[in-house]
């Protein structure tokens, strides 16, 4: 694999420094995802303006959290379940719903069942979800709106997962006790 370097402000493309300057205004650090992403500025200045904007829908931040965490599961991606296992604490996500989604289990709310469900079918279908499917979505309450927001999150975490593929980020110290193998890994 080639080496992608983990930036700091030092050796990153000028630029990513905007960038670092928003990743350090919301989480408090510069995520090792950040300092990966740093190498190609578009990329990271991406990301993190589709994070915004996905933090502006229609979904409540746990039901936010249940897309994320359910797309970086079915992308095997263990630095965004760690990252988000531990963002999802914080928005208040019930820690049974966050293992259900962590161990591949039921989900014990049926409404973040059914978005779990829905997100991880438009992900194995790669968007071609069955009418059935997006029926099922919408009786759980859900929109139409609601049906493209996902959308909207998978690119989102589609962005990280495959860097983190790629790049090979580590997850940072402040994320470790919430690490996540994916299975066969």
């Amino acid at each position: 694999m080639t080496d992608f370097p983990n930036h700091d402000r030092h050796s990153a493309p000028a630029a990513a420094l905007p960038s670092f300057d928003a990743a350090e205004g919301k989480f408090g650090m510069i995520p090792n995802l950040a300092r990966k992403m740093a190498s190609a500025p578009a990329l990271l200045e991406a990301y993190l303006q589709v994070g915004a904007l996905f933090d502006t829908t229609s979904l409540t931040p746990q039901e936010r959290q249940v897309v994320l965490l359910t797309v970086s599961r079915e992308n095997g991606c263990g630095y965004c379940m760690g990252a988000h296992s531990v963002l999802a604490d914080m928005s208040k996500v019930p820690e049974a719903v966050t293992a259900a989604i962590r161990e591949d289990g039921p989900i014990p709310d049926p409404r973040l069942a059914a978005l779990n469900r829905f997100t991880r079918v438009l992900v194995e279908q790669r968007g071609w979800v069955p009418e059935e499917e997006l029926r099922a979505f919408l009786d759980a309450g859900f929109d139409r709106q609601q049906v493209l927001e996902v959308v909207l999150g998978v690119g989102m975490k589609t962005l990280s997962n495959y860097t983190n593929h790629i790049a090979g980020t580590t997850l940072d110290e402040a994320f470790a006790h919430r690490a996540w193998e994916p299975p066969n890994a």
